[in-house]
């Protein structure tokens, strides 16, 4: 016979152990839900990837400069590689001036494919406003260093000789040092932690062109034509070739044009030097860095643009658009829209300094087909593209060159006075690197 009295404990337990089960469901479901977010897509890399970097060259950095007097190719080759790239060169078109960036417009070309690792060459097709024919790419004969795979976005470490003596960093514009600097290491007792509070130094750069066997590249041993005045990469471009996907086509936006040259020019205000330049329609952000001997035996001194202490040894350099932006909110590059910064007195006292700039441009990424956006779909692009743009320029501070590309070429000559002959680079650096 039915008896509540003994139904009523299992009532009340199945209701008290509810919000437990209820709990317990809850859980599974969230977690199947985070399950689903943190679920990773299968990316494959592209089957054909083309990099194509593009520059814009100023200042004394001219093709033919190894011949400047009292420097010469070697220590242009020095101050350069402090700042991670080599500086100078011969005169023509060959592979690798973006890197340099002389005086002039640049660009190079690196294509790779996974159906062909022998190939040997290849074709792009161009607006007509830049070059015609169709430039032809031709594989080196052999590989400098190791190759990027195809969709491989690492940061690449720059490479800084170590100098000797003693290094004070300055930072920021105005025409006064800041309290608080230089920051000085002494390398002959300097710590860990005494290299690494003076050696901050940001760096986004990515590998693009490069040299590689199987990997054809332009401007090649058939195809040096220069960068003609006036030419624009902006329109349709076609890869093709040996194992190269068919509709390897994409277009390049003025965005990623060849930028102009930055036109820098230098006024002195009772020691400080005033830095002006017209700002360059596409220029995503800007940074100064300058390089010379203090006053002292064995002394180096550099000085940034940036409010924030950064040698700038890794930003004279591509660097991504995501941290172009990142620092412009740091405040350690200049806005795009600046046109003018000052050298603060004082910071040079020795023989003289260089100036380098550079204006970053916006990179450009392409993939086809896109990324499908749910993540249970697998990405096998079938082809990709990275286009990066800059411009920079060099100068000596104090020292304008007229004639030279961005060294205020338009300006009236200023009255002739009587000054201390300059030194050359060779002279201005000698010691500092024990050579």
């Amino acid at each position: 016979m039915f008896s509540p009295a003994r139904r009523l404990p299992h009532a009340a337990a199945a209701f008290r152990f509810a919000p437990a089960a209820m709990a317990f469901t809850g859980t599974l479901v969230l977690s199947g839900a985070a399950l689903a977010q943190t679920m990773q897509q299968v990316v494959k890399p592209p089957v054909a990837q083309a990099w194509i970097d593009v520059a814009t060259g100023a200042g004394f950095g001219m093709p033919g400069m190894g011949g400047m007097g009292g420097g010469g190719a070697g220590a242009m080759s020095m101050i350069g590689g402090m700042f991670g790239r080599a500086i100078g060169g011969g005169g023509g078109n060959r592979f690798g001036q973006t890197q340099t960036a002389p005086g002039g417009r640049w660009v190079d070309v690196t294509l790779t494919t996974r159906n062909n690792a022998q190939l040997g060459e290849a074709e792009q097709q161009v607006p007509a406003g830049f070059l015609a024919p169709a430039l032809r790419l031709q594989s080196p004969k052999e590989s400098k260093g190791s190759a990027p795979e195809p969709g491989d976005d690492k940061v690449v470490e720059g490479e800084y000789e170590r100098p000797k003596g003693k290094l004070l960093l300055y930072w920021g514009c105005g025409e006064a040092v800041r309290a608080g600097q230089p920051r000085v290491v002494d390398f002959a007792t300097a710590t860990p932690a005494d290299l690494v509070r003076v050696f901050q130094s940001r760096r986004a750069t990515q590998r693009g062109t490069h040299a590689a066997v199987g990997r054809p590249v332009w401007p090649s041993p058939d195809d040096a034509r220069m960068v003609p005045e006036g030419a624009s990469l902006a329109g349709e471009h076609t890869f093709s070739g040996a194992g190269v996907p068919e509709g390897f086509r994409f277009r390049v936006p003025a965005v990623q044009d060849l930028m102009p040259p930055i036109s820098l020019k230098q006024q002195d205000q009772g020691g400080s030097t005033k830095l002006e330049w017209e700002a360059l329609p596409t220029a995503r952000a800007y940074f100064i860095a300058g390089m010379g001997a203090g006053g002292g035996e064995n002394e180096m001194v550099i000085w940034t643009s940036s409010e924030q202490p950064d040698t700038g040894f890794g930003l004279m350099d591509y660097q991504t658009n995501a941290a172009v932006d990142r620092w412009l909110k740091e405040q350690v590059l200049l806005a795009p829209k600046t046109t003018a910064c000052a050298v603060p007195k004082g910071v040079f006292t020795g023989q003289g300094a260089m100036l380098r700039m550079i204006a970053y441009g916006n990179e450009l990424n392409l993939a086809h087909p896109p990324r499908p956006t749910d993540v249970k779909l697998p990405w096998e692009p079938q082809w990709a593209v990275k286009v990066r743009v800059k411009s920079q320029t060099m100068a000596m501070l104090g020292m304008e060159m007229p004639g030279m590309p961005g060294q205020g070429a338009d300006r009236e000559p200023a009255p002739e006075k009587k000054e201390p002959a300059m030194p050359g680079v060779k002279d201005l650096l000698k010691g500092i690197f024990g050579r």
